[in-house]
């Protein structure tokens, strides 16, 4: 299923561009008739890509409560549960606002304020996500936005997954709307009558979902780019052939365009793991979109040591990377690029999707290398604060004059000379 290639063959497989002139297109035809038009070209749009004609958009108090009666209590506690260890963690970063002060009477200080509103895409489709609408509304409520919205794209009979509402309930998210793709960026960015618009939207979609986001933004901040999910396996010949196929495909199942890879020191390990991929995947409900991933995007690459096997993978720079490699925590520093580090065979990569804690919303697409899980600090705003004595302005005013000048704005210089004139004219 996978041929087995080395570092200098292996190719960088990126699984998301930005998108086709036809689909461009298409977002940003669909943008300006929600923006001209609302709730009707939200409707009308839902009509015509879910197929579905949606007439009340906000779910109701009695959706909410049949939604409950579907779900079954196991998976209420488990949700109920992830949602502890989620809250427990982003708790650590929570920040506070600060000042300090000077002898000579000087204040500076970062004022930290939530943001307002907040938009959180939840995908629908082949699947549904209870778990992220736990990952985004949890650090928005941390942070204290006041108004966390929730849209997502109804099924055939007009209807949203119950877990995924059960798990919004159980987040504290009490304003769902039944609208996907880019229409519902669309509506979150301009408003409607129906959907209050928002400061900042989050949350992965597919291409037009992300072609949307890419498009509103200026007008509305948003988290990321969202792109397929990914994940890297640096293997030595400790790990267990058999986790390690499990959790390749447990990323392959996602989409035709998620990216699986091997790395490792393991000629072994690399025969092992192409049999086990051909066996596990033989059983999975989802395996033509496993074995399309695979074939596109999926890779075993055998590396001569692990300093090789680093440097692939922070290369890579992948959304998920999961060290199953002898004292795999002795290792992590060598970690330059990655969105989430999984360390040690208990570890699969699943275990970050849904229950430990850490946030699953993370980079992808090699951005990595310069960007960070969804956390509390994406829904937060920080404001300098500046109060500067007079003792100060005038033992330094002439410094900042200078400077001023030094760039050509006069008016900058003047603001200050004007303080410094009247300072000497009243002594």
């Amino acid at each position: 299923m996978l041929t087995i290639t080395n570092a200098h063959e292996l190719k960088m497989k990126r699984s998301i561009d930005s998108g086709t002139n036809e689909q461009q297109c298409a977002v940003r035809e669909i943008l300006q008739a929600v923006k001209e038009f609302g709730d009707e070209a939200v409707r009308a749009c839902t009509q015509k890509f879910d197929g579905v004609v949606v007439d009340e958009l906000r779910v109701t108090e009695a959706e909410y409560v049949t939604a409950k009666a579907l779900v079954s209590q196991e998976v209420q506690e488990a949700l109920r549960e992830a949602a502890e260890n989620i809250r427990a963690y982003h708790q650590h970063q929570a920040r506070t606002s600060w000042f300090t002060t000077k002898e000579s009477g000087t204040m500076l200080g970062q004022m930290i304020r939530p943001l307002h509103s907040v938009g959180l895409y939840v995908p629908g489709g082949s699947a549904s996500y209870p778990s992220s609408v736990l990952m985004n509304a949890i650090p928005a409520q941390i942070a204290g936005v006041e108004r966390i919205v929730m849209v997502t794209p109804p099924d055939r009979e007009g209807n949203i997954a119950p877990a995924v509402v059960v798990a919004a309930e159980i987040a504290g998210v009490t304003e769902i709307y039944k609208v996907g793709g880019a229409q519902a960026i669309g509506a979150l960015t301009y408003g409607t009558k129906t959907i209050p618009s928002v400061d900042k939207i989050v949350g992965p979609g597919n291409i037009y979902v992300a072609l949307a986001k890419r498009e509103v933004f200026g007008v509305v901040s948003i988290d990321m780019i969202a792109g397929p999910s990914e994940i890297v396996v640096l293997a030595d010949e400790t790990a267990p052939p058999s986790y390690i196929a499990a959790d390749l495909l447990s990323q392959a199942e996602h989409d035709p365009l998620a990216s699986a890879i091997l790395v490792t020191t393991s000629q072994k390990i690399a025969e092992e793991v192409a049999f086990e991929l051909e066996r596990q995947v033989a059983s999975l409900p989802r395996k033509k979109i496993a074995e399309a991933s695979l074939l596109s995007y999926g890779a075993i690459c055998v590396v001569n040591d692990l300093e090789e096997g680093f440097a692939v993978v922070n290369r890579l720079a992948p959304e998920h990377l999961e060290l199953l490699v002898e004292d795999a925590f002795s290792h992590l520093g060598k970690v330059k690029n990655a969105g989430a580090v999984f360390l040690g065979s208990y570890s699969s990569e699943p275990v970050g999707d849904y229950f430990a804690g850490t946030n699953h919303v993370l980079p992808t697409n090699g951005t990595a290398r310069f960007s960070s899980p969804l956390s509390v600090d994406d829904f937060i705003k920080k404001m300098s604060v500046i109060s500067y004595s007079k003792a100060d302005l005038m033992e330094h005013g002439e410094k900042i004059v200078r400077l001023a000048e030094a760039e050509g704005l006069t008016a900058h210089a003047r603001a200050i000379q004007v303080r410094l004139a009247s300072d000497n004219d009243k002594s």
